[in-house]
């Protein structure tokens, strides 16, 4: 039988906060007036779980492919990019994924044609790739704790069609694709960003033949091989980069496919996170068997792709919406990730965008059919030619944060019940403080109470806010009674409660 090889243990020196504040003025001051409990039939009362549930390892977004036109805007809009997206005042983001680039070889799409570093004669240029590399780097100096390269085609020349979309990397090339993945890792480990997690195929299922993005197929009989390869040349150099796979398109295909592989003799040792997309806008049922499955081999599962839901519906939709609306059903995707498959990690897709489908410089605040709900910030596309390089933020920014701001990697969800219809509670606990993640999707106020079950003594830290009229924006701060917490919350909002608990 092969040799069956240990997971190996990982160390981070990033250093780990809970960030609870930021310059749009967070802290609480001020005298509070105790809650009165809610009568019997009253508003039902949310209770949290004392039981801990899954640690969050991180909460981030893919820098694939916008780097390749924002790369080339003024030191001034890429270091403002940057700060939205990595500093304390921005997003805080706690991973960056960035995406190992194929080359481009057929790809129609300009900007989804990233460099990839392997010169004909098998030497390589790391000069290329150079928006890649410059937001790899501000992520690097920013301190994200995860630093994630990721695959959507091998180095044309070993796929089977000499493409960097469609087809199959070559059985014969695996070894070498995985040392120069191994290359890679090496080579910026040496310029201070080392990655810490590498995916070496990025939905396998779907080889993007129409070539409008890089893409491969790795069938369910390859998948092992290549984590097999891309683990041992990774170990061989000694570093401490994980792997993470299969990052299957759909929580169906995640849950039907990685048994297959993942349990091939010598596989499971070299995997250290399960990692899925949810663009099939699963039911709760399959996102349950998520975690059910990652639990199976002893694994945490990463939620690492989702975008471009709207129509009011958390299914895919061609939709650019800017507004509440959509915010609103994107944190209700991170509120099911982190609470129904118990989900370690939610990344968004991709955090700039040019898909606005209007003019950006009069319709970036207007719903419109025409664009795509794919990114966080948005570019204007015709940048190139009438130089606007100003940046768009959307909604959906200022959701993420209400989460990525304040769940900071090692905090432990913990499950919420009985919570009113059209409100859900994400509940985590961190080194004392309990952060609640509150969403009303009612479009009136709705009163809650949240029952936190200790006896310890509770105290306000910080309530920021995103609505249609608010961005993070210093919100009333809770009534105390005891263990319990209560607040009005305005209609359509997105609220974030950061709690102290002492004795």
């Amino acid at each position: 039988m092969p040799r069956i090889v240990m997971p190996r243990i990982r160390r981070h020196h990033r250093a780990r906060a809970l960030l609870v504040g930021s310059a749009t003025a967070l802290a609480l001051t001020g005298s509070l007036t105790p809650a009165t409990p809610a009568a019997a039939d009253g508003p039902p009362v949310a209770r949290v779980s004392p039981r801990s549930a899954q640690t969050i390892d991180n909460i981030g977004a893919s820098g694939a492919w916008w780097v390749n036109d924002v790369g080339r805007f003024s030191p001034a809009v890429r270091a403002q990019a940057a700060r939205l997206l990595f500093s304390r005042d921005g997003l805080a983001l706690s991973a960056y994924r960035y995406n190992i680039g194929g080359g481009g070889t057929g790809v129609t799409t300009p900007e989804r044609a990233p460099d990839d570093f392997l010169r004909a004669d098998g030497g390589y240029d790391w000069s290329r790739d150079p928006g890649g590399r410059l937001f790899l780097q501000y992520a690097a100096r920013y301190g994200v704790k995860d630093l994630i390269g990721f695959v959507n085609s091998a180095p044309a020349e070993w796929k089977t069609n000499g493409k960097s979309c469609g087809d199959h990397l070559n059985a014969a090339k695996e070894k070498d694709f995985a040392r120069y993945i191994a290359d890679v890792v090496a080579h910026f480990a040496a310029k201070g960003a080392r990655l810490d997690y590498i995916s070496p195929f990025n939905e396998p299922t779907n080889s993007f033949a129409e070539c409008g993005q890089e893409g491969m197929l790795v069938g369910v009989e390859q998948r092992d091989d290549i984590v097999r390869a891309v683990g041992a040349a990774l170990d061989a150099r000694g570093g401490r980069t994980g792997i993470i796979a299969d990052e299957s398109s759909s929580t169906d295909g995640f849950n039907n496919e990685v048994p297959q592989w993942l349990s091939q003799p010598g596989t499971a040792g070299h995997v250290d996170k399960l990692a899925h997309h949810t663009y099939n806008n699963p039911s709760d049922a399959s996102r349950t068997q998520v975690g059910e499955t990652a639990k199976s081999f002893g694994k945490a599962s990463w939620s690492t792709e989702i975008c471009c839901f709207g129509k009011g519906g958390t299914g895919w939709a061609q939709e650019y919406d800017p507004t509440i609306d959509n915010a609103l059903l994107m944190s209700r995707i991170i509120h099911k990730d982190f609470t129904v498959a118990h989900d370690s990690a939610f990344h968004w897709w991709t955090a700039l965008s040019n898909k606005i489908g209007a003019d950006a410089q009069t319709g970036a605040d207007t719903k419109n059919d025409q664009g795509w709900n794919d990114g966080l910030i948005y570019y204007d596309p015709d940048y190139a030619t009438n130089g606007n390089q100003r940046l768009y933020m959307t909604k959906r920014y200022y959701a993420l944060g209400q989460y990525s701001k304040f769940v900071r990697p090692g905090a432990v969800l913990h499950e919420v019940t009985g919570a009113p219809s059209g409100v859900e509670v994400t509940a985590f606990r961190d080194e004392g403080r309990w952060v609640l993640v509150v969403n009303n999707h009612h479009s009136a106020a709705s009163d809650l109470t949240v029952d936190i079950g200790t006896s310890a003594r509770l105290s306000p830290l910080s309530a920021v806010r995103t609505s249609a009229t608010e961005n993070w924006a210093r919100a009333a701060a809770p009534r105390i009674s005891g263990g319990s917490v209560s607040a009005s919350l305005p209609g359509r909002s997105i609220t974030t409660f950061v709690l102290g608990q002492r004795g």
